[in-house]
Formats: structure tokens, C-alpha cells, sequence
């Protein structure tokens, strides 16, 4: 798994799959993953469709499938959110998620923007 340095700390750089295509098994999914999140909040489309609500407990991610459930827990204070990825992002590197501005709230992060977080895929 390639890594990123963000503010000196070494983060992956995206989630990675394994897949048994052979088998005709689904694809499974790297369950942990840890790094920066960021929050975002503006009106505009989601990339699977319709319009972000950013009063929605929803995020974006590069690459896990939209509808997965994950669980973001902001390492400084322990608080949890879990979200529903429907979007692609973010877009800058190092950052592993962007959360609406009502999962940031919930944990604790809009005042610095971005939070150092651990991230726990929980299904679809």
C-alpha cells in the first residue's frame, strides 16, 4: 500500500481491494484505513447522482462503492460517526474522506477542518 506524508505523519495513500474475480466471489473490502478527513459543505452534485445535503450523514471516498457504510472516528477527541459514501473524493492529496458538514459537527472536527481519523468499513 503506497504512502503519503501529510504534516510529517505517513498516511496510505487510498483503500485498497482484493478481489476474487476467478471465484466469482464479490470483492473484499480492507476494513481499516487511517489518515486525514476533511468536511465539505457547498451545494453541488454527487457523483452518484442527485444533490449533496450537507445536513446528511454521508461522505466521499476514492474508492470504496457508493452505498458502503463506514465508521470515522477522529483519533484526537474518540468521538464516532458512522456515514454512507455517495460521492467521489476528495481530491487533495492525502486526505482518505471527506464527510458532510453534519458527520464532521458530530465528531468534533468543522472548527479545524481536518482531523487525523481511523475509518472502519461496515458494509453495505
Amino acid at each position: 500500500l503506497p504512502f503519503v506524508l501529510v504534516l510529517g505523519i505517513a498516511v496510505p495513500a487510498a483503500a485498497s481491494v482484493n478481489s476474487n474475480a476467478d471465484k466469482g466471489a464479490s470483492p473484499r473490502l480492507h476494513h481499516d484505513q487511517t489518515g486525514i478527513a476533511s468536511y465539505y459543505w457547498q451545494p453541488q452534485a454527487l457523483a452518484s447522482g442527485g444533490r449533496f445535503d450537507p445536513n446528511a450523514m454521508t461522505a466521499a471516498h476514492k474508492t470504496l462503492p457508493f452505498g458502503t457504510r463506514v465508521r470515522v472516528k477522529h483519533l484526537s477527541n474518540g468521538r464516532s460517526v458512522d456515514v454512507l459514501i455517495n460521492d467521489r473524493g476528495p481530491y487533495i492529496a492525502g486526505r482518505v474522506i471527506d464527510l458532510s458538514r453534519a458527520a464532521a459537527s458530530k465528531i468534533g472536527m468543522t472548527g479545524q477542518g481536518v482531523a487525523r481519523i481511523s475509518m472502519t468499513v461496515l458494509g453495505r
